[in-house]
């Protein structure tokens, strides 16, 4: 599987990620611009001891990544879709896209692809971004059956 970060601000919330991504043999891909820096200094301060061992792929633009990959078949995560991500049938090497912890992803890539997280109504306003990942991330592998 893919995970996408799109602008991605707290690194802890990426470490995570990235230990998610290492965890599940999947590819973790990070879109700028970042709101920290992955530098050894700062991967090493921030306790990334298996951040070297991630799959990890850096792009300038959402656009240069899609470029990359023209057969993607991309999911956009957000609290704002009307499907369920319990909908959708994951295929192996799909794009599971994330915006940033502030602000989601842009208005005008919520289309039949944006899926949600079900949470019970008027509980919260949205799910910590790594905690988001892998629920979606577990649920595609699961149906994929990558993991046993």
């Amino acid at each position: 599987m893919n995970i996408v970060l799109v602008e991605p601000e707290i690194p802890h919330n990426t470490g995570a990620v990235g230990r998610l991504a290492l965890a599940t043999g999947s590819v973790l891909h990070l879109v700028k611009p970042l709101g920290f820096s992955l530098d050894e200094k700062s991967v090493r301060r921030a306790g990334l001891d298996y951040w070297k061992d991630v799959d990890l792929r850096v792009w300038e633009s959402f656009e240069e990544l899609i470029a990359a990959h023209p057969e993607a078949r991309v999911w956009f995560l957000s609290t704002k879709a009307k499907n369920s991500a319990w909908s959708v049938e994951f295929q192996p090497n799909d794009f599971l896209v994330f915006g940033r912890e502030t602000k989601g992803l842009p208005e005008a890539w919520l289309d039949e692809r944006a899926i949600r997280i079900p949470m019970k109504e008027d509980s919260t306003r949205s799910l910590n971004l790594a905690t988001s990942v892998a629920i979606v991330l577990y649920e595609a592998q699961r149906q994929v059956g990558i993991l046993k």
